[in-house]
């Protein structure tokens, strides 16, 4: 399998033109959501518009909520999102008349960051539960039986997701069992931020997608109780032996047509799924991508 070097960026908001001497005919596809996704759905664009010219893609971030929250309005033509549609919120589609259609793009192993000198070798889903989860008892590193170089009190500093995310409310599901979060975390607006913070913290621990690691965090292995740690790479997303993985998904309001349809399934194709896998997640199905 083809090795990868990812280095993360955070894209706010992007707009891919059609190049030059495009004309008044062009059509521009609106596509908003998971920050998780942001830089995958930016390089879809991009290299779609080789592709097709006259069809550009307006991107934007701001979270899996806020995505879904403008495909309800009818103000984007997909949704991207890091978790699934919750029932309410396809319920307030059903009733703007939309009818949601759910497509895979990719998968994600959701990784736990610490401080690239932590010494801890791996963790199991319940003490990561045990750490964010309402009502844990682990409050310190030496609760885990370490100590942090550079950790004045050994005190975890937890970092977190704002709520309006799909990979906190992913994280919510799959390690606290949509147990609250505890209070006090510091909760960042993007997975870049995530990682930035435990990168300059000592005592810090975060969540974020396995795209956005660097050579300056670690990413622990996760094993659930009793079983053997498995560290979040593409190849464990893929074959579903990592604990915390995902699917990544895009919306749209209706069974596509035109633009948006050859737009989804040139991001299935041989094509698309090769960018996602070269930007670190995990693509739907086994491809063969050019180095």
């Amino acid at each position: 399998m083809k090795h990868f070097k990812y280095t993360s960026q955070l894209v706010a908001v992007v707009l891919i033109i059609a190049g030059c001497g495009g004309g008044s005919g062009r059509t521009v596809l609106q596509n908003k959501g998971s920050d998780t996704l942001v830089n995958v759905a930016q390089a879809w664009a991009e290299a779609y518009r080789e592709v097709n010219p006259e069809v550009a893609i307006a991107v934007t971030g701001g979270g899996s909520g806020t995505g879904i929250a403008a495909l309800i309005n009818g103000t984007v033509d997909i949704a991207n999102s890091s978790r699934s549609i919750k029932d309410s919120e396809a319920e307030q589609a059903r009733a703007n008349g939309q009818d949601p259609v759910e497509f895979v793009v990719g998968y994600d192993a959701l990784a736990v960051y610490v401080h690239a000198n932590n010494p801890i070798e791996s963790v199991t889903v319940a003490q990561v539960a045990g750490i964010y989860g309402e009502g844990g008892t682990i409050v310190s590193w030496t609760d885990l039986g370490i100590e942090v170089p550079g950790c004045a009190g050994q005190e975890i500093i937890r970092v977190s997701r704002q709520n309006n995310s799909g990979t906190y409310e992913y994280f919510r599901e799959a390690v606290l069992s949509n147990a609250d979060f505890k209070l006090g975390s510091r909760d960042m607006h993007g997975s870049i931020d995530v990682v930035e913070l435990v990168e300059s913290t000592a005592c810090a621990i975060g969540y974020s997608g396995i795209a956005y690691k660097t050579d300056h965090v670690k990413s622990v292995p996760v094993s659930f109780e009793g079983a053997e740690p498995v560290p979040p790479t593409v190849d464990s997303a893929i074959d579903g032996t990592y604990p915390i993985a995902r699917p990544l998904f895009m919306y749209t309001a209706q069974q596509p047509e035109g633009a948006v349809k050859e737009y989804l399934d040139w991001i299935m194709s041989d094509a698309g799924q090769c960018i996602i896998f070269n930007k670190g997640y995990a693509p739907t199905r086994p491809v063969t991508c050019a180095p």
